[in-house]
């Protein structure tokens, strides 16, 4: 197919006109006109793209590419080196960020639920990332993180007291510590995200809400690939899904 057509049907499943971003959603380098084969994966790293280039992909789909706000335009280092490679193969580049976070069936919040279980209740906050709804049963968090260690194949950090019973989840993938008081607004029992910071901690011990980082790479990867085998499924294009994992 045409990377124009690829580019049409994602664009109508994500709608990315409907957020406001910190980086370009869509294609951002041009690679071969007509798509064969897709990678896709969390993040358009250097290991990604040889990967990539390896298995002879034309198109490289990610939730993280480049092109991010306030960076160094500069294309130099890093960045050179992950650009020389897919201009000298000739492959597109097409990301999309909170899109892929907010979609609600394909997302990656949407696609986390499902992976630990979580009954879906809404979406509130900032361009509706903020998830909230319960698990099946009240179970202590210490149980909870070994359950969500086991599906995620890495064990969450978890802030709280280990016997403490939760039910009531609020989630946002990635890095999204910062909507931790808007969590607890909600009156839930545990955050969920993928990252922490030093402020978690405190919010925890003195509302007595739990938080759980349960690494942005990790609960980052279900996305991409739902897309992906979407794609595959409803475009009839050869798509490959490729996990680089990443212990953050």
């Amino acid at each position: 197919m045409q990377r124009s057509e690829l580019l049409q049907a994602l664009d109508a499943l994500l709608e990315p006109w409907r957020f406001k971003d910190y980086c370009p959603n869509g294609l951002q380098v041009e690679g071969r006109a007509s798509v064969q084969r897709v990678v896709t994966g969390v993040t358009a790293s250097a290991a990604l793209i040889e990967a990539a280039i390896a298995v002879g992909a034309d198109t490289v789909l990610v939730h993280h590419g480049y092109f991010w706000k306030n960076e160094d335009p500069r294309v130099i280092g890093m960045k050179k080196s992950r650009l020389a490679r897919l201009l000298a193969h000739d492959i597109n580049l097409i990301a999309y960020h909170l899109p892929l976070d907010a979609h609600p069936v394909l997302g990656n919040n949407a696609q986390l639920a499902a992976v630990l279980g979580l009954q879906v209740h809404g979406q509130t906050g900032e361009q509706n990332l903020l998830w909230h709804g319960e698990l099946p049963e009240a179970i202590t968090l210490e149980a909870w993180r070994q359950q969500a260690g086991d599906c995620l194949q890495r064990t969450p950090l978890t802030l709280g007291n280990p016997q403490a019973l939760i039910r009531r989840v609020a989630w946002c993938t990635g890095g999204a510590q910062g909507m931790f008081a808007d969590a607890v607004a909600l009156g839930v029992d545990l955050f969920i995200t993928g990252e922490a910071s030093e402020p978690c901690a405190h919010i925890a011990a003195e509302t007595g809400v739990a938080f759980a980082a349960a690494g942005h790479h990790a609960t980052e990867r279900y996305g991409v690939r739902a897309v992906g085998q979407h794609l595959a499924d409803t475009l009839g294009i050869d798509v490959r899904w490729i996990d680089r994992d990443n212990p953050v």
